[in-house]
């Protein structure tokens, strides 16, 4: 990043490293997925291609993160356990939660159309994410138990409801009928009213699914005889047991015990709020206004393998701010974003109570979101380019307590965007002239702007002020607000302010002009 004297505000960035050696769990739970579900029609109590989605969708993060070595999920949520000498990404709760919660995203739209060919998939999915950091392994097995209780729980308790309801009750007169009930209650419901065992239904539903890596042997080549040569590797296998937490299940899987420890006993009944309590959770400080900034993961990667064009790839900057502008469609407590390369910075109003200003939720909900509408809308901005593999970004969430301050941050972005740009234009063209990309660099090396400005003049033609302001100056999102007449019962004509599309502009940001061109961008209203 580039140094201007804006950088201080980089001073209110709070890192988050989650304690070593305690055992990092990432749990991600789908937002708002009754109205997805809903929307998407899937059959109740369970629907088992939607579950067979979300294992799949797991599989592919242990695939991804091979610091994750066991997951659980059920319904629309899933928790990811690291090996408990995991460093990844130095342990910081926030970066490690919303690179999941955005990979997983971006995976379960890649595959969509594999699990359900003949439905359309209408709006982009998210999923919030936290950290819960476990002190022992003895936590790590409570908050399994827990979470395997509450699948049972709650499979018992829908399977009820939608029995009920499909037998003429209304959604309230169901619920009336079931509260209260306890586990024996709602099992004779099953079996006297619709001659279901519930111990019958798949275990798929009663029990969840659980993945984690064995050691399988696998022919890797054939020898000059053409006998086949094996290997172990390390696969994703998918199970469903009836105690996942259990001493017996858990110890007679080697790679379990040696990459998180051994269940010494197994336990009965566990207090959820115990578990809880172990949650890596901060609300961010009340009344000042929020940034969540995005991230892309390894994007020069990505730009190579889908070959952007540099310095700048247009399509690509305008997909993203399709993203951004999705997002504040969304979310409606951002007022502001602004945006340069891969990153993205949105804005929360100062005085939102968003996710009651739980910052994991927070940035999980924003990453994720962004991810899914960048996997569906890549089709739009590269017809004729394949997405050969999903891209995710990550996320952190940081207070600045006054305007003046958020603004120098702002400030800080532009500045950095204009002299990464300049440096980017003069590196590419000299590349493209024929210099190594080492030789560019030496090249450039300690060159102000004024001669990167006159490198490109003199040997390139090219007058840097000239080239697009999208390049130049990033993308600023935010809600255009008009003037519109209103007439009253008196005849008269007054001035409403009513809000119209949110709209992408390219301007210069650290002009105070800007800001009083549009004050209700930070208005605390």
């Amino acid at each position: 990043m580039a140094n201007s004297k804006y950088e201080y505000v980089k001073s209110f960035e709070v890192e988050d490293e989650v304690m070593f050696p305690n055992l990092i769990i990432i749990r991600i739970d789908g937002c708002d997925f009754s109205r997805f579900s809903q929307v998407h029609k899937f059959e109740k109590p369970n629907d088992e291609t939607s579950l067979n989605l979300m294992n799949s969708c797991a599989s592919s993060v242990l695939v991804e993160y091979p610091d994750i070595v066991f997951a659980y999920g059920y319904s629309d949520e899933y928790s990811f356990v690291f090996k408990k000498t995991s460093r990844f990404y130095q342990r910081r709760a926030s970066k490690i939660m919303s690179l999941v919660a955005s990979f997983f995203a971006a995976v379960y739209v890649t595959k969509w159309k594999e699990f359900f060919p003949h439905t359309k998939l209408e709006y982009a999915p998210s999923f919030a994410s936290k950290v819960v950091s476990c002190a022992s392994v003895e936590v790590l097995q409570a908050y399994l138990t827990w979470r395997q209780h509450d699948c049972h729980i709650s499979n018992q308790y829908d399977t009820c409801l939608w029995m009920l309801v499909k037998s003429g009750k209304t959604l309230s007169e169901t619920q009336e009928i079931l509260k209260d009930t306890q586990k024996q209650q709602r099992n004779e419901l099953l079996f006297q009213q619709f001659g279901i065992n519930y111990k019958m239904l798949p275990v798929l539903f009663r029990q969840g699914s659980c993945l984690f890596k064995t050691k399988v042997e696998e022919t890797v080549k054939h020898d000059e005889n053409g006998k086949p040569v094996k290997r172990l590797r390390r696969r994703e296998t998918l199970v469903h047991s009836e105690n996942v937490a259990g001493r017996s299940f858990w110890n007679e899987h080697s790679s379990l015990h040696k990459d998180l420890g051994h269940f010494a006993k197994d336990i009965g009944k566990i207090e959820p709020d115990y578990v809880k309590s172990f949650q890596f959770e901060s609300r961010l400080l009340p009344l000042t206004w929020v940034v969540v900034r995005i991230d892309g993961c390894h994007f020069h990667r990505f730009s190579e393998v889908h070959e952007f064009e540099k310095p700048n790839d247009e399509q690509a900057l305008k997909l993203m701010n399709s993203c951004a502008v999705a997002v504040l469609e969304e979310f409606q407590d951002i007022a502001f974003a602004y945006g340069v390369s891969d990153e993205f910075s949105f804005v929360l109003k100062n005085k939102s109570e968003l996710y009651k200003r739980q910052s994991s939720k927070i940035i999980s909900a924003v990453v994720s979101f962004f991810t899914s509408t960048y996997m569906m809308r890549w089709g739009d901005f590269f017809p004729h380019k394949k997405l050969k593999y999903p891209p995710s970004f990550d996320g952190r969430a940081v207070c600045y307590p006054t305007s003046d301050i958020l603004l120098d941050y702002l400030a800080w972005r532009q500045v950095d965007c204009h002299i990464n740009n300049q440096y980017n234009t003069c590196f590419w063209m000299l590349v493209k002239s024929g210099k190594s990309k080492i030789q560019a660099q030496d090249y450039l090396k300690g060159t102000q702007t004024r001669e990167k400005n006159e490198l490109l003049s003199q040997q390139f033609g090219i007058e840097y002020n000239s080239l697009p302001v999208i390049f130049r100056m990033g993308s600023s999102v935010f809600r255009l607000k008009t003037q519109e007449g209103v007439t009253e019962e008196n005849g008269e004509v007054s001035g409403k302010q009513v809000e119209a599309e949110v709209v992408v502009d390219y301007s210069n940001i650290i002009d105070q002009c800007f800001w009083q061109k549009h004050p209700h961008i930070l208005s605390s209203s």
